[in-house]
């Protein structure tokens, strides 16, 4: 586990230092990806569905703020919705207005989770949405899941029935706008989804808030699990079909993603957990405090190792010798002046036999005197 929580520290630093550039690219690949599905799903407008006009316009979306990539998938879902009928763009674009002129313009933010929510639905892995944004957020997101889930439905009933979407005249767009209000709007799958994701997102908000240890991963298991039962349940009571290995496997995405923001998002350790009490003049105060789990991220130091140097071989009787100038050079002029000069000849001979009587006499009277001891 160490090992985790010090590549989670290391991505931690590199994100806090480069963080507008994690930001764009992020923004780009959700572009691209938002583009290439609305695309792929409901790519009418043969100019609009190219690959080269999806990836300009995802570069262009990059350098704006992220309401402009919203903006820009719903002017490219109004297109397509152009080419099929008027009638399907009539109704899309009213649903649009509705949902930027209550609620988006009052919370931008949002906006992004109507994209989102689309791309999971054309992913497969629906149910990441509400166990994710009920970690990170609170409950006003349930409004922009409702709304990005109707998106989605309105682009599959469209892309299933753009053939019989004909008609001319006011009568012929009349029935087209009732026709599509009424399998949009009157889709029991729909709002099987819907009120599975507002259950499931109000469960695991209301349990990852609890002072229970562990409590984000009961609050991820209990979110899958109600996915799981609310879809089958209202299926066998409506008889709707969905595929159960999609539900499986798309609530087991939902797990996977929702650990992964518990480590990024609420990494604690429950066993030096405390229960603190205390009080003033009018209440009484319980608190459970629980520290951060946080492990240091070991430093790397890096050795440089010099090259190999090349070692000149010198002749040692030329080391001697430059040793041997040195050392005159450095000794003083004084002390080779004042160095007695050695005798030579018979007097130094009668010089060496005075200084020999001489230490005989001290060392007899040394014991004479016993002056040894």
């Amino acid at each position: 586990m160490d090992s985790i929580f010090v590549i989670r520290g290391r991505l931690q630093e590199l994100y806090a230092s480069h963080s507008r550039i994690f930001d764009k690219a992020v923004q780009f690949v959700v572009a691209l990806a938002a583009f290439y599905l609305i695309n792929d799903n409901v790519g009418f407008l043969s100019a609009a569905a190219s690959p080269v006009a999806t990836l300009a316009l995802s570069i262009i979306c990059t350098f704006f703020p992220p309401i402009i990539t919203v903006l820009a998938a719903t002017a490219l879902i109004l297109a397509h919705m152009y080419a099929v009928s008027l009638g399907a763009l009539a109704v899309t674009a009213m649903v649009f207005l509705i949902m930027y002129i209550f609620y988006f313009r009052l919370t931008p933010k949002m906006a992004m989770v109507v994209l989102l929510t689309p791309i999971a639905f054309m992913l497969k892995i629906p149910y990441v949405i509400p166990v994710a944004y009920a970690l990170v957020t609170g409950p006003i997101c349930l409004i922009a899941i409702s709304c990005g889930t109707i998106v989605y439905y309105m682009m599959a009933y469209v892309k299933t029935a753009a053939a019989g979407m004909e008609g001319e005249g006011a009568e012929g767009l009349m029935g087209q706008i009732s026709a599509y209000v009424k399998q949009v709007f009157q889709n029991k799958e729909m709002w099987i989804v819907i009120v599975a994701f507002i259950i499931c997102f109000l469960l695991v908000y209301t349990l990852r808030r609890q002072a229970m240890d562990h409590a984000w991963k009961i609050a991820i298991g209990a979110g899958a699990v109600a996915n799981i039962l609310l879809i089958v349940i209202g299926d066998i009571a409506l008889g709707v079909h969905t595929s159960y290995v999609s539900l499986i496997l798309g609530n087991i995405a939902a797990v996977v993603i929702g650990l992964i923001l518990e480590l990024f998002f609420f990494s604690v350790d429950y066993t030096r957990s405390e229960n603190l009490q205390y009080e003033d003049d009018e209440y009484y105060y319980y608190v459970k405090a629980v520290p951060k789990l946080s492990v240091a991220t070991p430093e790397k130091t890096v050795k440089r190792i010099n090259e190999r140097q090349e070692t000149e071989i010198i002749d040692p009787r030329e080391v001697r010798r430059r040793a041997g100038r040195v050392r005159k050079a450095e000794a003083p002029e004084k002390s080779r002046k004042e160095r007695p000069m050695p005798k030579k000849g018979p007097s130094a001979k009668r010089h060496d036999m005075e200084e020999v009587d001489k230490m005989l006499l001290t060392q007899s009277l040394k014991n004479d005197l016993s002056l040894d001891k």
